[in-house]
Protein backbone atom coordinates (compact mmCIF):
# COMPACT_ATOMS: atom_id res chain seq x y z
CA UNK A 1 0.00 0.00 0.00
CA UNK A 2 3.15 2.44 1.12
CA UNK A 3 4.89 1.61 -2.45
CA UNK A 4 1.11 2.41 -4.09
CA UNK A 5 0.75 5.95 -2.59
CA UNK A 6 4.38 6.56 -3.58
CA UNK A 7 4.63 5.45 -6.93
CA UNK A 8 1.02 7.76 -7.25
CA UNK A 9 2.99 10.52 -5.77
CA UNK A 10 5.50 10.34 -8.22
CA UNK A 11 3.18 10.33 -10.81
CA UNK A 12 1.81 13.31 -9.84
CA UNK A 13 4.62 14.91 -9.39
CA UNK A 14 6.03 14.04 -12.72
CA UNK A 15 2.98 14.85 -14.43
CA UNK A 16 4.16 18.38 -16.23
CA UNK A 17 1.74 21.38 -15.77
CA UNK A 18 -0.06 22.25 -19.27
CA UNK A 19 -1.90 25.81 -18.04
CA UNK A 20 -1.38 28.34 -15.88
CA UNK A 21 -4.52 30.50 -14.93
CA UNK A 22 -3.22 34.17 -13.99
CA UNK A 23 -6.17 36.18 -11.89
CA UNK A 24 -5.47 39.71 -11.16
CA UNK A 25 -6.87 40.25 -7.09
CA UNK A 26 -8.06 43.81 -5.51
CA UNK A 27 -10.39 43.26 -2.68
CA UNK A 28 -11.96 39.77 -4.33
CA UNK A 29 -12.05 37.71 -1.05
CA UNK A 30 -15.77 36.72 -1.25
CA UNK A 31 -15.17 35.39 -4.99
CA UNK A 32 -11.68 33.40 -4.18
CA UNK A 33 -13.77 29.54 -3.55
CA UNK A 34 -16.36 29.98 -5.64
CA UNK A 35 -14.04 30.56 -8.62
CA UNK A 36 -11.34 27.92 -7.41
CA UNK A 37 -14.63 25.47 -7.44
CA UNK A 38 -15.52 26.74 -11.00
CA UNK A 39 -12.22 26.32 -12.33
CA UNK A 40 -11.68 22.98 -11.16
CA UNK A 41 -15.02 21.88 -12.47
CA UNK A 42 -13.84 23.44 -15.97
CA UNK A 43 -10.36 22.28 -16.45
CA UNK A 44 -11.07 18.91 -15.10
CA UNK A 45 -8.40 17.02 -17.13
CA UNK A 46 -6.04 19.30 -17.68
CA UNK A 47 -3.13 19.73 -15.17
CA UNK A 48 -3.12 23.63 -14.01
CA UNK A 49 -2.42 26.17 -11.61
CA UNK A 50 -3.54 29.26 -10.79
CA UNK A 51 -1.59 32.06 -9.92
CA UNK A 52 -2.84 35.26 -7.73
CA UNK A 53 -1.43 38.51 -8.37
CA UNK A 54 -2.29 40.82 -5.69
CA UNK A 55 -2.17 44.39 -5.43
CA UNK A 56 -3.03 45.20 -1.81
CA UNK A 57 -6.02 44.11 -0.98
CA UNK A 58 -7.36 45.53 2.39
CA UNK A 59 -10.33 42.93 2.77
CA UNK A 60 -8.06 39.83 3.83
CA UNK A 61 -7.64 38.38 0.26
CA UNK A 62 -4.05 37.57 -0.28
CA UNK A 63 -4.25 35.98 3.52
CA UNK A 64 -7.21 33.97 2.52
CA UNK A 65 -5.63 33.06 -0.94
CA UNK A 66 -2.36 32.16 1.07
CA UNK A 67 -4.27 29.86 3.48
CA UNK A 68 -5.62 27.95 0.07
CA UNK A 69 -2.48 27.90 -1.14
CA UNK A 70 -0.84 25.74 2.06
CA UNK A 71 -3.35 23.18 0.99
CA UNK A 72 -3.67 23.06 -2.47
CA UNK A 73 -0.93 23.31 -4.90
CA UNK A 74 -2.33 24.11 -7.81
CA UNK A 75 -2.53 27.56 -6.38
CA UNK A 76 0.11 30.20 -6.05
CA UNK A 77 0.24 33.68 -4.37
CA UNK A 78 2.02 36.56 -5.40
CA UNK A 79 1.52 39.82 -3.59
CA UNK A 80 3.23 43.46 -5.23
CA UNK A 81 3.53 45.72 -2.73
CA UNK A 82 3.80 49.46 -4.08
CA UNK A 83 3.15 48.50 -7.25
CA UNK A 84 -0.87 48.49 -8.88
CA UNK A 85 -2.34 47.23 -12.25
CA UNK A 86 -4.18 44.27 -13.99
CA UNK A 87 -1.29 44.96 -16.93
CA UNK A 88 1.51 44.55 -14.76
CA UNK A 89 0.42 42.41 -12.37
CA UNK A 90 -1.25 39.46 -15.52
CA UNK A 91 2.57 40.05 -16.82
CA UNK A 92 4.42 38.83 -13.31
CA UNK A 93 1.96 36.44 -12.51
CA UNK A 94 2.96 34.76 -16.24
CA UNK A 95 6.65 35.68 -15.66
CA UNK A 96 6.09 32.95 -12.38
CA UNK A 97 4.95 30.50 -14.20
CA UNK A 98 6.55 27.87 -16.45
CA UNK A 99 3.57 26.02 -17.89
CA UNK A 100 3.23 26.62 -22.07
CA UNK A 101 0.04 28.28 -21.88
CA UNK A 102 -0.83 31.24 -19.88
CA UNK A 103 -4.43 31.74 -19.51
CA UNK A 104 -6.19 35.37 -18.08
CA UNK A 105 -9.10 35.64 -15.99
CA UNK A 106 -10.85 37.90 -13.59
CA UNK A 107 -11.54 37.03 -10.20
CA UNK A 108 -15.12 38.72 -10.18
CA UNK A 109 -16.83 36.11 -12.03
CA UNK A 110 -18.13 38.15 -14.75
CA UNK A 111 -15.89 35.83 -16.81
CA UNK A 112 -17.51 32.80 -18.19
CA UNK A 113 -14.28 30.05 -16.74
CA UNK A 114 -16.21 27.02 -19.25
CA UNK A 115 -14.24 28.30 -21.95
CA UNK A 116 -10.95 27.86 -20.73
CA UNK A 117 -10.62 24.38 -22.27
CA UNK A 118 -11.63 25.44 -25.58
CA UNK A 119 -8.94 28.50 -25.19
CA UNK A 120 -6.38 26.05 -24.06
CA UNK A 121 -6.85 23.35 -26.56
CA UNK A 122 -6.81 26.12 -29.88
CA UNK A 123 -3.46 27.71 -28.47
CA UNK A 124 -2.28 24.36 -27.36
CA UNK A 125 -3.37 22.90 -30.97
CA UNK A 126 -1.48 25.49 -33.13
CA UNK A 127 -2.65 29.27 -32.74
CA UNK A 128 -0.40 31.52 -30.62
CA UNK A 129 -3.36 33.56 -28.90
CA UNK A 130 -6.93 32.58 -28.28
CA UNK A 131 -9.51 35.10 -26.90
CA UNK A 132 -13.12 34.77 -25.36
CA UNK A 133 -15.31 37.86 -27.20
CA UNK A 134 -17.97 39.63 -26.33
CA UNK A 135 -18.68 40.52 -30.13
CA UNK A 136 -18.56 37.39 -32.30
CA UNK A 137 -18.76 33.79 -32.43
CA UNK A 138 -21.90 33.92 -30.50
CA UNK A 139 -20.60 36.24 -27.83
CA UNK A 140 -22.96 38.31 -25.51
CA UNK A 141 -22.64 41.46 -23.44
CA UNK A 142 -25.12 40.05 -21.04
CA UNK A 143 -27.00 42.89 -19.24
CA UNK A 144 -25.10 45.69 -20.24
CA UNK A 145 -27.16 49.12 -21.41
CA UNK A 146 -26.99 50.82 -24.32
CA UNK A 147 -24.51 52.86 -23.41
CA UNK A 148 -22.46 51.03 -21.45
CA UNK A 149 -21.72 48.96 -24.92
CA UNK A 150 -21.59 51.82 -26.77
CA UNK A 151 -18.53 53.36 -24.46
CA UNK A 152 -16.93 49.43 -25.02
CA UNK A 153 -17.14 49.62 -29.32
CA UNK A 154 -16.03 53.45 -29.08
CA UNK A 155 -13.01 51.99 -26.87
CA UNK A 156 -12.43 49.20 -29.48
CA UNK A 157 -12.66 51.24 -32.41
CA UNK A 158 -9.96 53.92 -31.17
CA UNK A 159 -8.08 50.65 -30.43
CA UNK A 160 -7.57 49.47 -34.23
CA UNK A 161 -4.95 51.67 -35.58
CA UNK A 162 -2.34 49.93 -32.91
CA UNK A 163 -3.60 46.55 -33.57
CA UNK A 164 -1.18 44.51 -35.38
CA UNK A 165 -4.15 41.46 -34.89
CA UNK A 166 -7.07 42.29 -35.67
CA UNK A 167 -9.67 40.90 -33.05
CA UNK A 168 -13.63 41.60 -32.45
CA UNK A 169 -12.48 42.29 -28.39
CA UNK A 170 -9.39 43.67 -27.94
CA UNK A 171 -10.81 44.59 -24.31
CA UNK A 172 -11.46 41.22 -23.03
CA UNK A 173 -9.42 39.87 -20.27
CA UNK A 174 -10.19 36.74 -20.64
CA UNK A 175 -7.48 35.02 -22.94
CA UNK A 176 -5.07 32.51 -23.29
CA UNK A 177 -1.60 32.74 -24.77
CA UNK A 178 1.51 30.89 -25.79
CA UNK A 179 4.25 31.62 -23.06
CA UNK A 180 7.23 31.95 -25.51
CA UNK A 181 4.67 34.58 -27.77
CA UNK A 182 4.03 36.83 -24.15
CA UNK A 183 8.01 36.62 -23.15
CA UNK A 184 8.30 37.71 -26.77
CA UNK A 185 6.55 40.97 -26.50
CA UNK A 186 6.92 41.49 -23.00
CA UNK A 187 10.28 43.76 -23.36
CA UNK A 188 7.89 46.19 -25.55
CA UNK A 189 4.62 45.99 -23.44
CA UNK A 190 3.56 48.99 -21.96
CA UNK A 191 2.06 48.06 -18.39
CA UNK A 192 -0.34 50.27 -18.46
CA UNK A 193 -3.77 50.62 -17.19
CA UNK A 194 -6.35 46.93 -17.29
CA UNK A 195 -5.88 46.22 -21.02
CA UNK A 196 -3.34 44.14 -21.42
CA UNK A 197 -5.05 42.11 -24.57
CA UNK A 198 -4.59 45.05 -26.66
CA UNK A 199 -1.13 45.55 -24.78
CA UNK A 200 -0.04 42.44 -26.12
CA UNK A 201 -0.87 42.70 -29.60
CA UNK A 202 -0.33 46.39 -29.89
CA UNK A 203 3.35 44.96 -28.93
CA UNK A 204 3.84 41.82 -30.98
CA UNK A 205 5.86 42.50 -33.73
CA UNK A 206 4.37 40.34 -36.18
CA UNK A 207 0.52 39.33 -36.54
CA UNK A 208 -0.70 36.44 -34.22
CA UNK A 209 -2.60 33.45 -35.36
CA UNK A 210 -5.42 33.93 -33.02
CA UNK A 211 -8.62 32.02 -32.55
CA UNK A 212 -11.78 33.57 -31.00
CA UNK A 213 -14.13 31.78 -28.52
CA UNK A 214 -17.70 33.33 -27.56
CA UNK A 215 -19.31 33.76 -24.22
CA UNK A 216 -21.30 35.97 -22.15
CA UNK A 217 -20.28 38.92 -19.65
CA UNK A 218 -21.65 38.05 -16.71
CA UNK A 219 -23.08 40.29 -13.92
CA UNK A 220 -20.72 40.99 -10.80
CA UNK A 221 -22.28 38.72 -7.64
CA UNK A 222 -19.54 39.89 -4.52
CA UNK A 223 -17.16 43.06 -4.20
CA UNK A 224 -16.87 46.26 -5.81
CA UNK A 225 -16.13 46.99 -9.24
CA UNK A 226 -12.72 48.72 -9.91
CA UNK A 227 -14.20 50.76 -12.98
CA UNK A 228 -13.92 54.38 -12.25
CA UNK A 229 -12.14 57.73 -14.00
CA UNK A 230 -8.91 56.62 -14.21
CA UNK A 231 -9.45 53.40 -16.15
CA UNK A 232 -10.74 55.54 -18.83
CA UNK A 233 -7.33 58.04 -18.63
CA UNK A 234 -5.25 54.56 -18.58
CA UNK A 235 -6.78 53.31 -21.85
CA UNK A 236 -5.68 56.76 -23.49
CA UNK A 237 -2.26 56.41 -21.99
CA UNK A 238 -2.02 53.16 -23.68
CA UNK A 239 -3.46 54.40 -26.19
CA UNK A 240 -0.94 57.34 -26.34
CA UNK A 241 1.96 55.10 -25.71
CA UNK A 242 2.01 52.66 -27.92
CA UNK A 243 1.13 55.33 -31.08
CA UNK A 244 4.00 58.41 -30.25
CA UNK A 245 5.67 56.58 -26.78
CA UNK A 246 8.91 55.65 -29.12
CA UNK A 247 9.25 59.52 -29.37
CA UNK A 248 7.44 61.05 -26.68
CA UNK A 249 7.25 60.36 -22.88
CA UNK A 250 3.63 60.00 -22.51
CA UNK A 251 3.76 61.49 -18.82
CA UNK A 252 5.28 64.35 -20.16
CA UNK A 253 2.06 64.63 -22.88
CA UNK A 254 0.18 64.60 -19.57
CA UNK A 255 2.80 66.77 -17.56
CA UNK A 256 2.25 69.25 -20.67
CA UNK A 257 -1.47 68.69 -20.60
CA UNK A 258 -2.03 69.73 -16.80
CA UNK A 259 0.67 72.49 -16.97
CA UNK A 260 -2.21 74.01 -20.15
CA UNK A 261 -4.62 73.87 -17.84
CA UNK A 262 -2.28 75.39 -14.78
CA UNK A 263 -2.19 78.54 -17.21
CA UNK A 264 -5.67 79.19 -17.12
CA UNK A 265 -5.88 78.82 -13.64
CA UNK A 266 -3.12 81.13 -13.33
CA UNK A 267 -4.77 84.15 -15.23
CA UNK A 268 -8.47 83.24 -13.55
CA UNK A 269 -6.88 83.35 -9.99
CA UNK A 270 -4.47 86.82 -11.60
CA UNK A 271 -7.90 88.35 -12.73
CA UNK A 272 -9.26 87.48 -9.46
CA UNK A 273 -7.26 89.03 -7.13
CA UNK A 274 -6.40 92.41 -9.65
CA UNK A 275 -9.71 93.26 -10.06
CA UNK A 276 -12.03 91.38 -7.81
CA UNK A 277 -10.17 92.19 -4.34
CA UNK A 278 -8.05 94.87 -5.62
CA UNK A 279 -4.97 93.72 -4.80
CA UNK A 280 -1.39 95.03 -6.23
CA UNK A 281 0.04 93.58 -9.22
CA UNK A 282 2.94 91.78 -7.51
CA UNK A 283 0.99 90.12 -4.74
CA UNK A 284 -1.95 89.12 -7.19
CA UNK A 285 0.58 87.64 -9.27
CA UNK A 286 2.31 85.63 -6.27
CA UNK A 287 -1.10 84.45 -5.70
CA UNK A 288 -2.07 83.25 -9.05
CA UNK A 289 1.69 81.88 -9.27
CA UNK A 290 0.87 79.60 -5.75
CA UNK A 291 -2.37 78.71 -7.01
CA UNK A 292 -1.44 77.49 -10.14
CA UNK A 293 1.34 75.62 -8.68
CA UNK A 294 -0.97 73.77 -6.30
CA UNK A 295 -3.49 72.77 -8.75
CA UNK A 296 -0.49 71.38 -11.15
CA UNK A 297 0.75 69.40 -8.58
CA UNK A 298 -2.59 68.52 -7.21
CA UNK A 299 -3.25 67.29 -10.55
CA UNK A 300 -0.18 65.60 -11.40
CA UNK A 301 -0.75 63.76 -8.20
CA UNK A 302 -3.87 62.24 -8.93
CA UNK A 303 -3.33 61.59 -12.85
CA UNK A 304 0.39 61.85 -13.90
CA UNK A 305 1.75 59.90 -11.44
CA UNK A 306 -1.19 57.77 -9.96
CA UNK A 307 1.28 54.92 -10.09
CA UNK A 308 3.70 57.14 -7.46
CA UNK A 309 0.30 58.94 -5.52
CA UNK A 310 1.41 61.46 -2.40
CA UNK A 311 -0.71 60.88 0.58
CA UNK A 312 -0.72 62.58 3.85
CA UNK A 313 2.25 63.88 5.07
CA UNK A 314 3.90 62.92 2.38
CA UNK A 315 1.54 65.32 -0.14
CA UNK A 316 2.68 68.43 1.72
CA UNK A 317 5.89 67.38 1.80
CA UNK A 318 5.43 66.70 -2.16
CA UNK A 319 4.22 69.99 -3.05
CA UNK A 320 6.74 71.85 -1.01
CA UNK A 321 9.59 70.20 -3.08
CA UNK A 322 7.03 70.79 -6.59
CA UNK A 323 7.18 75.07 -5.21
CA UNK A 324 11.28 74.74 -5.22
CA UNK A 325 11.50 72.43 -8.68
CA UNK A 326 8.75 74.99 -10.60
CA UNK A 327 10.72 78.15 -9.13
CA UNK A 328 14.32 76.88 -10.25
CA UNK A 329 12.01 76.19 -13.76
CA UNK A 330 10.65 79.94 -13.75
CA UNK A 331 14.85 80.79 -13.50
CA UNK A 332 15.60 78.50 -16.16
CA UNK A 333 12.58 79.66 -18.27
CA UNK A 334 13.89 83.52 -17.93
CA UNK A 335 17.55 82.83 -18.33
CA UNK A 336 17.23 80.96 -21.68
CA UNK A 337 14.43 82.87 -22.72
CA UNK A 338 16.70 86.32 -22.67
CA UNK A 339 19.62 83.93 -23.90
CA UNK A 340 17.09 83.20 -26.90
CA UNK A 341 16.27 86.61 -27.25
CA UNK A 342 19.54 88.76 -27.23
CA UNK A 343 20.80 86.62 -30.25
CA UNK A 344 17.49 86.23 -32.25
CA UNK A 345 15.69 89.31 -31.11
CA UNK A 346 12.23 86.88 -31.84
CA UNK A 347 10.24 87.73 -28.63
CA UNK A 348 8.08 84.86 -29.36
CA UNK A 349 10.91 82.78 -29.69
CA UNK A 350 12.48 83.84 -26.57
CA UNK A 351 9.21 82.84 -24.74
CA UNK A 352 8.69 79.46 -26.40
CA UNK A 353 12.22 78.49 -25.92
CA UNK A 354 12.21 79.59 -22.02
CA UNK A 355 8.55 78.04 -21.68
CA UNK A 356 9.99 74.49 -23.57
CA UNK A 357 12.86 74.56 -20.94
CA UNK A 358 11.40 75.27 -17.97
CA UNK A 359 8.51 72.89 -18.67
CA UNK A 360 11.14 69.94 -19.06
CA UNK A 361 13.03 71.01 -16.52
CA UNK A 362 9.52 71.07 -14.34
CA UNK A 363 9.10 67.55 -15.49
CA UNK A 364 12.30 65.57 -15.16
CA UNK A 365 12.95 67.70 -11.63
CA UNK A 366 9.80 67.22 -10.47
CA UNK A 367 9.97 63.61 -11.44
CA UNK A 368 13.11 62.80 -9.60
CA UNK A 369 12.44 64.83 -6.22
CA UNK A 370 8.63 64.94 -5.83
CA UNK A 371 7.58 61.80 -6.98
CA UNK A 372 10.49 60.02 -6.96
CA UNK A 373 9.96 56.50 -6.74
CA UNK A 374 11.08 55.39 -2.82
Amino acid sequence: MFQQNVAAQIEVREAPLELCVVIPTLNEIANIEPLLERLGLALAGIQWEAIFVDDGSSDGTPEFVTRIAQTDRRVRMIRRIGRRGLSSAVVEGALASTTPVIAVIDADLQHDERILPDLYRSVAGGHELAIGTRYASNGSTGEWDESRLKISRFATALASPIMKTKLSDPMSGLFAVRRDVLLEAAPRLSNVGYKILLDLVASAQRPLKVAEVGYTFGTRQHGESKLDEMVALEYVELLLDKTIGRFVPVKLVQFGAVGMLGVGIHLALLDLALNAFGFPFSWSQATAVIGAMTFNFALNNRFTYRDRQLKGLAWIGGLLSFYLVCSLGAVANVGIGSLVYEQFHGWWLAGIAGAIVGSVWNYVASGWLTWTRR
